[in-house]
């Protein structure tokens, strides 16, 4: 019996990069933005502030989805390992 390959998922240098870029100018631009605000530095430094509590919550979101993706592919190659064994000891023509 043979079985299909499965490939591991990979993201395309060409991906990647219109991704950092894509964050690179986002960010940016909403750091220029709050800086030419017409407001007093207090409200500058409260915008500043929340600019990075959604840059860092957002990097954590983002490895909290990519750890749970990966335990789930561990999870599926050990129960695939685990069906394979049976598959292999498995004898049809055995009387019990």
């Amino acid at each position: 019996m043979t079985r299909p390959v499965q490939t591991a998922p990979t993201t395309t240098t060409a991906f990647y990069i219109q991704a950092v870029i894509s964050f690179g100018i986002s960010v940016t631009a909403l750091a220029v933005g709050i800086a030419y605000l017409p407001v007093n530095g207090w409200v500058r430094a409260f915008l500043s502030l929340g600019l990075l509590y959604v840059v860092t919550s957002t990097f954590t979101l983002a490895k909290c989805v990519r750890d749970r993706q990966e335990e789930s592919t561990l999870v599926g190659r050990v129960d695939q390992a685990r069906l394979d064994k049976l598959l292999a000891e498995h004898d049809p023509f055995k009387a019990d």
